[in-house]
C-alpha cells in the first residue's frame, strides 16, 4: 500500500467505534474467531455498495457479492494492524479486485485473473472513501429499523434494485414499497440526529 493509506480522514471507518475495532483486530490476531466474524459483518455493506458501482445485469448481483465477501475475509485474513495503515483502504483494493477478476474472467476479457495488487488505483477513491463510510455508518442505522422496512430500504439503496422488483419479493404495491422507504428514511434521520447529538457533533 502506498502513502495515500496513511493520507485519508482518521474518521469511524465502520459502525464499529475506534476502540471496539481495535480489541477486535487484537482478537483476530490471537485466533478469536468471534472476533474475526464481527469485523467482516461490520465491514460487508462495503461489499455491497462496490458491488453496485459495476452496473452490471442483477442477475449477475448475487456472484458478484458472493466475490466481494471472499475478498473481504481475504482482507480481514491478511491485514496486519501493526503497520497502522487503514484497514478501510486495504479492504477497498482488496474487494474491488476480487470483483474485476470475476468480471474479467466471466466476460472472457483476460486470460488470466489479475492479481489486486497488480490493479491500477482509481482516482475516486476519495469519494469512494467518504461514500463508503457514509454507507457503514447507514447500515448501523438500519439494524434499528423494523425487519420489513430494513429490507426494502436496504434493497433500494445499498443494492439500487428497482422499486417494482422489490414490491414483487414482498407481496406488495410498489406505492407500499415507497411508504416504506419513507417511513424508514424518516426513522433513519431521527436516529442520526439523535446520534450526532450523543456524540457532540
Amino acid at each position: 500500500m502506498n502513502a495515500q493509506t496513511s493520507e485519508t480522514s482518521t474518521a469511524s471507518s465502520s459502525s464499529l467505534c475506534p476502540e471496539t475495532e481495535r480489541e477486535l483486530w487484537r482478537g483476530v490476531s490471537c485466533g478469536d474467531d468471534d472476533a474475526r466474524e464481527k469485523l467482516i459483518l461490520a465491514y460487508r455493506p462495503m461489499v455491497f455498495w462496490l458491488a453496485k458501482k459495476f452496473r452490471v445485469p442483477y442477475h449477475v448481483y448475487p456472484d458478484l457479492i458472493q466475490e466481494g465477501v471472499i475478498g473481504l475475509i481475504d482482507a480481514v485474513d491478511h491485514f496486519e494492524p501493526e503497520r497502522k495503515n487503514r484497514f478501510i483502504t486495504y479492504a477497498y483494493y482488496r474487494v474491488r479486485g476480487r470483483m474485476v477478476n470475476f468480471l474479467q474472467r466471466s466476460e472472457a476479457k483476460a486470460p488470466l485473473p489479475v492479481e489486486p495488487e497488480l490493479l491500477e488505483r482509481d482516482d475516486s477513491f476519495e469519494a469512494d472513501l467518504d461514500r463508503i463510510e457514509w454507507v457503514l455508518a447507514l447500515e448501523e442505522g438500519f439494524e434499528r429499523l423494523p425487519e420489513r422496512e430494513m429490507s426494502v430500504v436496504r434493497s433500494l439503496i445499498l443494492e439500487g434494485r428497482k422499486a417494482s422488483d422489490v414490491a414483487a419479493e414482498h407481496g406488495v404495491g410498489v406505492s407500499h414499497v415507497y411508504r416504506l422507504q419513507r417511513k424508514a428514511i424518516a426513522a433513519l434521520k431521527a436516529w442520526f440526529s439523535r446520534a450526532g447529538a450523543a456524540s457532540g457533533l
